[in-house]
């Protein structure tokens, strides 16, 4: 996937801050925020290291855990000549709707990230 890289296990989202000229981490998936900042890929992966052991040290120390949990649900709202579109797709491929939707975006994200 493009713009992330992973830390420790965990994914962090890479942009670049034009007005800083650096580049900027964030780890996403956690309860709370984590981030950092470097001029090269070697700078961000020491600086964000050294941001999610800092964050890290703070959950156990206040008793929280790092990870966000995420319940498998959420809701998408599209135009419904799309809707119709999709529901024909998964027809199509024997595939209830949530199954051809969970295929599909399972195929749309990096390995081992589904």
């Amino acid at each position: 996937m493009r713009n992330t890289m992973e830390i420790d296990g965990y994914r962090a989202i890479v942009q670049f801050d034009p007005d800083l000229e650096m580049f900027r981490g964030e780890f996403v998936g956690l309860n709370g925020g984590a981030d950092f900042y470097a001029r090269d890929v070697a700078g961000l992966k020491r600086e964000g290291a050294a941001s999610l052991r800092v964050f890290l040290e703070m959950c156990e120390e206040d008793g929280v855990e790092p990870g966000r949990r995420y319940s498998g649900r959420f809701n998408v709202r599209i135009p419904s000549e799309l809707h119709a579109n999709v529901v024909a797709a998964a027809a199509a491929e024997g595939k209830s709707l949530n199954q051809w939707i969970t295929d599909t975006l399972g195929n749309r994200v990096a390995p081992g990230m589904a």
